[in-house]
C-alpha cells in the first residue's frame, strides 16, 4: 500500500519562545483508482494537490492511502479491506467498477464514500437520483453528451456516412453512451457498425475489423478499456485515414484524433471539495447532490491531425460553434510527459 501525506498545516504559536504547538486533525482518506489511465490519474493528482491546499487553509491534515488495483477485482477487493482495517473516515472510488464495490463494502456502516469518473451514478444503481443520492455515496459524474460528439464528427466529416463504434461491452460507462450514439446515428440516417474488445490485444483485432469494415470514423465514449489501449491502435487508424473521436481528452493524448467531454483536473479538484465538505462541514452524501459538468472542451491532437491531411485551423473553426473550447495536445503517454518537456 502506498502513503500519501498530504498537508502538513499544525497550527503554531507564533512567539519568539515557540510554545507547543496545536495539532491539526488528521482525517484518514482511502482513494482507489480502477486503472492506470491518463485521464483517472488526472482526477487523482488534482484530488490530491486540491486537498493539500484546503489542508493548508484549514489547518488539518488529510492522511491519504492511495493504490490502483488496475482493474483487478481481487486487489481492488483487498484494497478496500485494508482501507477497512486501516479505519479510514472515507473512501474514494475513481471510476465506476471501484465506486460500486464501496458501496457494497460500506452498507450498513457510517463510511462515506466518494465517487469520481462515473458516467452514469443512477444506472449503475450508486445513488437514488443526482439532487438526492439517497445514501452513503455521492460523487463527481463525468457523463458525456453523445449528441455533441456525433455533431463535432459532422462538422469536421460532413460526408460521414459510416461510423464505426470501440468499446468494452463490460463497461457501465459505455453502456449508456453506446445507446445514445446509436439512437441519434438511427434518427440521421448514419451507419454504424460496432466492435468491441475486453483485452489490448482484443481491441487491436477490433480496430483492425473497423478499417476493414471501411467506416468513414470511429466512435469511443469514455472507456477504459479502449482508453489503456489507445497508444497501440491509434496509428491504425492514422494509416487507414480514419478520424478516432473519443469522451476524454487522454485519448487525444495517446493518439486519438479528437477527445470530447469533461475537464478531468476540474473534476478531481471538485472530488476534493466534496470530501472536504463531508468531513469538515458534516455534508451528509444521502443529500449532497452528485456534481455534474457541461464545460463542452474539445482537445485535438496536431499531430494526428496533420497526418490524417486535415487542417488544424480549419478542424477548429468547423468545431469551435459546437464547444466552449477547442484544445490542441500532441502524442504523450502521459499529462506529466508533456508537463516535463
Amino acid at each position: 500500500m502506498k502513503k500519501r501525506m498530504i498537508a502538513i498545516a499544525a497550527a503554531t504559536m507564533a512567539t519568539m519562545m515557540m510554545a507547543t504547538p496545536v495539532l491539526a486533525e488528521d482525517y484518514k482518506i482511502g482513494i482507489c483508482n480502477y486503472v492506470d489511465d491518463a485521464s483517472l490519474n488526472q482526477i487523482v493528482d488534482n484530488l490530491e494537490s486540491r486537498l493539500k491546499e484546503i489542508g493548508d487553509e484549514k489547518g488539518v491534515n488529510f492522511d491519504i492511502s492511495y493504490d490502483n488495483c488496475n482493474a483487478d477485482a481481487n486487489v481492488m477487493e483487498q484494497i478496500i479491506s485494508d482501507f477497512q482495517a486501516d479505519g479510514v473516515d472515507l473512501m474514494v472510488g475513481v471510476a465506476t467498477p471501484v465506486a460500486m464495490r464501496m458501496q457494497a463494502s460500506t452498507e450498513g456502516t457510517d463510511t462515506p464514500v466518494v465517487f469520481s469518473a462515473v458516467s452514469d451514478p443512477v444506472g449503475a444503481g450508486l445513488v437514488e437520483s443526482l439532487e438526492a443520492p439517497g445514501a452513503n455515496l455521492t460523487g463527481t459524474s463525468d457523463y458525456l453528451d453523445t449528441a455533441s460528439i456525433m455533431k463535432l464528427i459532422e462538422a469536421v466529416n460532413p460526408d460521414t456516412k459510416k461510423i464505426g463504434l470501440l468499446y468494452d461491452i463490460g463497461q457501465d460507462s459505455s453502456t449508456a453512451a453506446i445507446e445514445a450514439a446509436k439512437a441519434y446515428m438511427d434518427e440521421n440516417g448514419i451507419k454504424y457498425v460496432e466492435r468491441t474488445g475486453t483485452t489490448t490485444d482484443e481491441v487491436q483485432l477490433a480496430a483492425d475489423a473497423l478499417v476493414a469494415d471501411g467506416v468513414d470514423a470511429v466512435f469511443t465514449p469514455t472507456d477504459n478499456t479502449i482508453m489503456t489501449a489507445e497508444l497501440s491502435i491509434y496509428e491504425k487508424f492514422i494509416d487507414a485515414g480514419i478520424p478516432h473521436y473519443t469522451g476524454a481528452d487522454s485519448f487525444a493524448l495517446n493518439g486519438a484524433f479528437a477527445g470530447y467531454g469533461v475537464d478531468y483536473a476540474n473534476l478531481g479538484a471538485k472530488t476534493a471539495d466534496m470530501v472536504a465538505d463531508i468531513l469538515l462541514n458534516g455534508a451528509d452524501p444521502a443529500t449532497t447532490p452528485v456534481e455534474t459538468f457541461d464545460n463542452g472542451t474539445a482537445t485535438v491532437n496536431t499531430e494526428t491531425c496533420e497526418a490524417l491531411g486535415l487542417d488544424f485551423e480549419t478542424v477548429k473553426a468547423a468545431m469551435e460553434p459546437l464547444c466552449t473550447q477547442v484544445n490542441e495536445i500532441v502524442t504523450a503517454e502521459s499529462f506529466n510527459e508533456l508537463e516535463t518537456n
